[in-house]
């Protein structure tokens, strides 16, 4: 996982402004401790800290094209390069093994000439990221035509922000540290979007839940079932790429189980050239966090031992989640309680992680909004409210899930890949008819998930409840961060916490608690406004609380909220 920091519209290059970038870029090296590269040239200052996992010898950033006319930074992963690669051969010199650098061949193939029309420009630029495979956010600055080009990827697995000061500068960052107190003012870059400096605007080219194949929504039920699984295990086949030793993240969840038994089954051969070869590791190392004997540990003991990886269980006390509290906020630069709740217990294991040697890891996130996996998704009440439903998570995972599971590993240097959300396998997935993916009543969520991959995982695990992360790791964990939370804010501050956080004001003391310790570490109000803040009962959206009466009033992110459905659900309120 890299970094990327850039200025745009620069008017004149001066050694002070390139001290400025250099500075911006320090802040963020803990995501690419392996190199640090800087161009500076025309209107446009790009700087790159690198995380080497695929031609960890050539693929150091900045990359240039041949002619050095067009500057790229990049942070992600592009798993069809090789194709790509393939079919400019003939075409484009390339100099690297990077993965990125098909980028630049593919804005090459353009020919955005200024004879070319914006609305003809905008179309090409469109075309050219949706060959794009995989998770990115990169600047790209054209020094023939004075022009550049950023954009993120579909559902904004990797960070992006963008920003702007008096000067008429554009500022862009994989985290908000970089441009905190650099620009006037900034705000996350929207996934599937891209900006064109010759149109001035952000545009999107990716539609979340509307692309795909509409045949898929005809198959039938055991054909449907027979896609997730074919697909599914070709993304996790994709996902492998790399040239380091790579481990999963087992949570003994379902996701997280299903994952890595697709990964271990490929774990012992990696995609080089094209074709296939030994792998680093000969063993598949799996890792778990949570509070000594936590529901999720137990599980992914078991998963482990079935599927035969190398396990690795990592316990943490509640004291020292505690003491991480204000890491974990500055690093994942948010004060949703759910993404703190669930990033603490991540953030602790990935320092053990890194630690190993490994620098990238496989996860299960995305599946809950994929699928309809929250236990809230039981209150549906069509198949039309689900499907919507699951769009409207899948829009706001950038804000949540995908900003946790990037950054809480990016804090120590460890990739994250989370195959649930590969551009093919959603093309299947979120196509389905969503009548399959509904759990009305007592029906178990993500049956069609689970019928999938029955046979790869043990029975309890396959057909367990689902559990959130953050209630997995251990009971205790939330209760305590209620209780500790509540005795650190009073009363008279929570009475007065619009006065002093006009802005998303807090809901509740835990809140507050967090978005003090934000507010040290970011005080703008560009970056309180990064953060949603919105009502929601296990983990729903605000729209989804009109589902079931008994959500009403209620503002608890935890999957025990929902009452009739949780197996140790809270007790009703009087």
């Amino acid at each position: 996982m890299c970094g990327i920091v850039s200025i745009f519209n620069i008017q004149e290059q001066t050694p002070d402004l390139r001290q400025k970038a250099l500075r911006m870029s320090q802040k963020i090296r803990h995501r690419g401790p392996d190199w640090s590269g800087i161009y500076a040239g025309g209107s446009a200052i790009l700087a790159h800290e690198r995380l080497s996992i695929v031609d960890p010898e050539s693929g150091k950033q900045p990359l240039l094209a041949p002619d050095k006319k067009q500057i790229l930074a990049v942070n992600g992963e592009i798993y069809n390069h090789q194709g790509i690669r393939e079919a400019f051969a003939d075409s484009y010199a390339f100099s690297t093994r990077s993965d990125c650098e098909v980028i630049l061949a593919l804005y090459r193939s353009l020919s955005l000439t200024p004879s070319v029309s914006l609305e003809e420009g905008c179309r090409r630029i469109e075309g050219m990221l949706n060959r794009l495979s995989g998770i990115f956010a990169f600047a790209l600055y054209d020094a023939e035509r004075d022009e550049f080009l950023v954009a993120r990827d579909p559902i904004g697995v990797i960070p992006l922000y963008i920003g702007s000061d008096e000067k008429g500068q554009v500022y862009v960052a994989s985290e908000l540290k970089a441009l905190e107190g650099q620009c006037d003012r900034y705000e996350p870059f929207l996934p599937g979007h891209y900006y064109w400096s010759r149109s001035g605007m952000m545009k999107p080219y990716y539609e979340i839940g509307r692309e795909g194949n509409p045949e898929v929504g005809r198959l039938s039920y055991a054909d449907s079932v027979e896609a997730v699984r074919c697909s599914l295990m070709e993304a996790v086949k994709r996902q492998l790429m790399s040239d380091v030793p790579y481990g999963v993240l087992l949570s003994g969840g379902l996701d997280s189980s299903v994952i890595s038994a697709i990964a271990e089954r490929y774990s012992q051969r990696r995609i080089e050239n094209g074709g296939e070869t030994r792998a680093y590791w000969p063993r598949l190392h799996s890792f778990a966090v949570g509070l000594k004997d936590a529901p999720d540990l137990q599980k992914a003991r078991l998963v482990a031992e079935h599927i035969g990886t190398v396990h690795h269980e990592i316990n943490y006390t509640i004291q020292e989640g505690l003491d991480a509290l204000r890491d974990v906020v500055y690093f994942t630069e948010t004060y949703d309680v759910t993404t703190i709740r669930a990033s603490t217990p991540m953030y602790l294991l990935a320092r053990v992680i890194k630690s190993m040697g490994i620098k990238m890891v496989l996860s299960g996130e995305g599946a809950d909004e994929v699928f309809g996996g929250y236990l809230y998704f039981h209150k549906a009440p069509s198949a039309q409210e689900f499907h919507e439903e699951t769009i409207r998570k899948m829009k706001k995972l950038y804000l949540y899930d995908c900003l946790r599971a990037n950054k809480s590993l990016a804090a120590w240097g460890v990739e994250g890949r989370v195959p649930f959300l590969d551009r093919e396998f959603l093309d299947v997935a979120m196509n389905l008819n969503p009548a399959y993916k509904m759990c009305p009543g007592q029906t178990i969520e993500k049956r069609i998930v689970r019928e999938a991959f029955a046979d790869l995982l043990p029975e309890e695990v396959a057909w367990r409840q689902k559990e959130q992360f953050s209630d997995g790791v251990g009971y205790n964990w939330i209760d305590t961060l209620k209780q500790i939370t509540a005795s650190a804010v009073s009363d008279e501050q929570m009475a007065k916490a619009a006065e002093r956080f006009p802005i998303n004001p807090p809901q509740n003391k835990e809140e507050y608690y967090y978005r003090s310790l934000f507010a040290e570490c970011f005080p703008s109000d560009s970056a309180a406004r990064t953060v949603p803040s919105v009502p929601s009962v296990a983990c729903s959206t605000a729209e989804a609380l009109a589902w079931d009466a008994s959500f009403n009033g209620l503002n608890d992110p935890s999957g025990r909220a929902v009452a009739g459905v949780h197996e140790q659900a809270y007790k009703p309120r009087r």
